[in-house]
């Protein structure tokens, strides 16, 4: 429900290969607007093609924000996202114009537009090494144990084998002496938003999604992502950005010979499938998105049905 003395933004989320930067385009030339990228990978430079970085003829002459941030070895927080979207949001309240956030990191949303107090945690070195040793000694089962026992509920919501996010949980947990989750506060949104998720129908046909996951992987493939992830590789080594990439990560195996280029392929493709499954389960807690359906339909489609209906009519 919209409520006075609040400013208007249009969110717009969902799995990976949906058509998300497509109809926020749209939308956003609809509006004469700008888009904040909520894309944890996109954030790096020189991560283009595994990253679906949208090319300058996709972005149509729209303002995108919070792409080609940082360097790959640079580290980046949620705590930063929520600081620099913030700062680019009020902006673009002072221009009159609705901000459009789009992306598939369920994490940024939640901070931004959900409004969740994020503990603002310092990284702290000789932890993250000790950790990083338990990792390599006793394999990522020992940390995410570990998690298991300091924080539950967060550790549901975890994938086991993400060995950044949870030494930064296992950080922010024995920092505050309390469970991260208990940390994350939310408390009253400060915007009316739009919620929209592009998915299929009702959470059916799943295996549509994972064709078209499969399809983008192709193509992806076709552009140069070995290239990509080659250079990338003898460039930066295997820092935890690149090998907690789909794409980038699968490649590695195979450039250290620990399987084969066929093998790398359907991994990250299985990866990529398991990525939107778990952006699904996320983005499916929020009860405010109108999920809307992509078969069979072009960006371009399902934006003129949103304007043919009353969908977009608190910002126009």
């Amino acid at each position: 429900m919209k409520q006075k003395n609040k400013k208007n933004v249009i969110a717009i989320t969902g799995p990976t290969a949906s058509g998300k930067t497509a109809l926020a385009v749209e939308i956003a030339k609809y509006l004469g607007s700008e888009i904040i990228s909520a894309d944890s990978r996109q954030i790096f430079k020189e991560f283009d093609i595994a990253t679906a970085k949208p090319a300058k003829e996709e972005m149509q002459g729209i303002k995108h924000h919070l792409i080609d941030v940082v360097n790959p070895d640079e580290e980046f927080t949620v705590a930063d996202f929520a600081d620099k979207a913030s700062n680019i949001t009020e902006t673009l309240f002072e221009q009159e114009k609705t901000p459009v956030v789009a992306g598939g990191t369920g994490l940024y949303f939640r901070i931004l537009l959900e409004n969740y107090d994020m503990p603002r945690v310092a990284p702290n070195k000789e932890l993250r090494d000790e950790l990083k040793n338990l990792e390599k000694t006793h394999g990522v089962e020992c940390l995410y144990k570990m998690l298991k026992e300091l924080d539950p509920v967060l550790a549901e919501k975890m994938h086991p084998n993400n060995t950044v996010k949870i030494i930064r949980a296992l950080e922010v947990c024995k920092t505050l002496d309390m469970p991260m989750s208990q940390a994350q506060k939310k408390k009253e949104p400060l915007y009316n938003i739009k919620w929209f998720g592009l998915g299929h129908l009702n959470g059916k046909d799943r295996q549509f999604l994972y064709d078209r996951i499969d399809k983008r992987v192709d193509i992806m493939l076709e552009k140069g992502l070995e290239e990509e992830a080659k250079k990338l590789y003898a460039k930066y080594g295997k820092i935890s950005s690149l090998m907690n990439t789909i794409g980038y990560q699968e490649f590695i195996e195979y450039f250290d010979g620990n399987v084969c280029y066929d093998e790398a392929v359907a991994k990250i493709k299985q990866n990529s499938r398991r990525y939107a499954k778990r952006q699904l389960t996320w983005f499916r807690q929020n009860p405010e998105i109108k999920w809307l359906d992509i078969r069979d339909k072009t960006s371009k489609e399902i934006f003129e049905e949103l304007c043919a209906g009353t969908a977009l009519h608190f910002t126009k």
